[in-house]
């Protein structure tokens, strides 16, 4: 196996490049907000997420400079403090755009049309998985659960919320957020901008609190993920597979209102006990039987 000249320095013993510095006014504010949150807790090194979203608010990713900043505030190692950068998914290692778009493609999302909203988001953008387009505007990824299954399915923009979405309203709103056209949230507080969203998770004052409730609400629940679970189909929607196998032609319009008609299967239609498990028939409770 070959090894990087950096990794062979490394085993070597041989010190590692110095990260380059901020600027001294940058490193005089930044110096300033890190003392304001390392103030916050008894023990500086429990510091280290927020420090690692306020360098993150300066370039809009996490910096071998922002990582070396981090360790000299708290007294630790860059190894120390990059275990935890590359440990959480929230903190970027490379340059990335205004507007970090993360599709849900998660169980009901992805069955009620996640994954063909991504798989049209990344062929209209074109960008793959933690791509950023050209102009610097859109970073695409799929993410994981976004605790919205009532939404399914959910598209995120700096972690707010656009439920319900289609592959027609997703690909508008990629090209809002690339026009510079103001686009609202199905519910929270109003958009911002990527390095502004790193900086509020710092800790620092969130400048929207006052216009929480301007996007309204997100619209009643979608039952169509209890309905599944029940074994009952729903109006016929299409799942791009993630491997490129055949799939039928694509259709927008996410369903909210399926028809009960038919199980799905006999493993998808869940059974009274009795019947699942002749064996162990379901009986009344202790409590019913007193």
């Amino acid at each position: 196996m070959t090894t990087s000249s950096s990794e062979r320095g490394v085993s070597l013993g041989m010190p590692e490049l110095p990260a380059p510095a901020y600027p001294d006014d940058v490193r005089a504010r930044l110096e300033a907000d890190a003392r304001e949150i390392v103030a916050r807790y008894p023990d500086s090194r429990s510091a280290l997420l927020p420090l690692l979203h306020l360098v993150q608010s300066e370039e809009g990713h996490v910096t071998r400079t922002g990582m070396r900043f981090c360790a000299d505030v708290l007294g630790l190692t860059t190894a120390e403090v990059t275990a935890v950068a590359t440990f959480y998914t929230m903190y970027r290692r490379r340059p990335s755009g205004d507007y970090q778009v993360g599709v849900c493609t998660n169980t009901l999302c992805a069955v009620m049309g996640g994954d063909a909203i991504y798989e049209a988001l990344q062929d209209h953008l074109g960008v793959g998985n933690g791509e950023t387009t050209d102009d610097g505007k859109v970073t695409l990824e799929h993410i994981e659960c976004n605790a919205a299954c009532d939404y399914a399915p959910v598209v995120m923009v700096n972690w707010e919320f656009f439920d319900n979405q289609t592959v027609q309203s997703a690909k508008r709103l990629v090209d809002d957020l690339r026009g510079g056209r103001t686009v609202s949230p199905t519910r929270g507080a109003p958009l911002c901008t990527f390095k502004e969203t790193a900086r509020i998770l710092a800790g620092f004052p969130d400048e929207r609190e006052g216009a929480v409730d301007a996007s309204g609400g997100a619209g009643p629940a979608s039952l169509v993920g209890l309905r599944l679970a029940k074994g009952e189909t729903a109006p016929a929607r299409v799942v791009h597979p993630r491997d490129g196998g055949p799939h039928d032609a694509p259709q927008d319009g996410a369903v909210h209102d399926p028809s009960p008609t038919r199980h799905l299967s006999s493993h998808d239609a869940p059974q009274d006990t009795s019947a699942s498990d002749p064996a162990h028939p379901a009986g009344p409770t202790a409590e019913e039987g007193e």
